[in-house]
């Protein structure tokens, strides 16, 4: 079995100064997620912006609004 690797520890540039830092100022942001989502390319090239991706998924929705309410 290898023995894992040591760090080398390094000392900062003195141009990086974190003295004002705050600890986890953005973590809760964070911890919230994202509403991104990846296209596939082959979608991606069908719509050329958000605005087009976003006025199809409207019309699928309202499509399939339609079809639950007649069943």
């Amino acid at each position: 079995m290898k023995k894992p690797a040591k760090r080398k520890t390094r000392d900062l540039r003195p141009e990086y100064d974190f003295s004002r830092g705050v600890r986890g100022k953005y973590a809760k942001r964070y911890a919230e997620g994202t509403n991104i989502v990846v296209l596939a390319p082959d979608v991606a090239k069908a719509f050329p912006s958000a605005d087009a991706v976003n006025q199809a998924l409207r019309g699928l929705m309202e499509i399939a609004g339609r079809t639950i309410a007649t069943r």
